[in-house]
């Protein structure tokens, strides 16, 4: 396991406010119990930034027809419906909900070209919000597999998040598993699937990045 790059001011600034609060005990001398209660909260901050920012090791044995999960999360929407950015057709849509306590790096969930990327200003609605893919904060992600299938995949920023990184561009070779991204805190990843994709997950599923396939898409 190691801590992701984005991360690396925010992990330092928790580990100077705790170094801080252990100088301070040290030159101040105070009773064990309140010295204890004046470092407890920066040691429990760093730990949860470093919980955050964890990327634990995955391995992805995805066939070329597998989709497999962009995020760690909970799925919170299987359902058809129009992509209307870019693919601008009917798609199965499956929406895998962070919250701040999942892993969230971000990978491909297919192998092929990157074909289009976009990022988009906007607001912070709860991830879960109807609105939220439509208004959020976001960043759009299309590859084409080498069948010509092109599969569309979006970060939604959260009402905690306030920065996506998606690191592709058009032209890039994608690797199913492989990094493509990270959001900051609570925040949801879109998957657009052509219809006769065999969906393998269900509304309440846990998913694992790299590793839990979503669907398998027909040749």
């Amino acid at each position: 396991m190691y801590f992701h790059r984005e991360g690396r001011n925010t992990i330092l600034l928790s580990l100077t406010l705790l170094l801080a609060g252990v100088a301070v005990c040290y030159l101040i001398r105070p009773h064990v119990l309140i010295g204890v209660l004046l470092i407890l909260p920066w040691a429990v901050l760093l730990g949860l930034v470093l919980w955050f920012f964890r990327v634990p090791p995955r391995n992805c044995t995805a066939t070329a027809n597998q989709v497999v999960a962009p995020a760690d999360g909970k799925v919170v929407v299987v359902e058809k419906t129009t992509e209307p950015e870019y693919l601008k057709d009917e798609r199965i849509q499956i929406s895998i909900f962070m919250s701040p306590l999942n892993v969230h790096q971000n990978v491909f969930p297919v192998s092929g070209e990157v074909s289009y990327t976009k990022y988009h200003k906007g607001k912070y609605l709860v991830a879960w919000h109807p609105k939220s893919s439509e208004l959020n904060e976001r960043a759009t992600v299309v590859v084409k597999q080498p069948n010509g299938t092109e599969v569309l995949f979006r970060q939604i920023a959260g009402a905690v998040a306030r920065r996506i990184c998606s690191y592709p561009k058009a032209g890039d070779s994608a690797r199913a598993g492989d990094e493509m991204g990270f959001i900051k805190f609570g925040s949801r990843v879109d998957v657009f699937l052509p219809l006769n994709a065999e969906i393998r997950v269900n509304i309440g599923d846990i998913t694992r990045n790299s590793e839990t396939v979503l669907a398998v898409i027909p040749d």
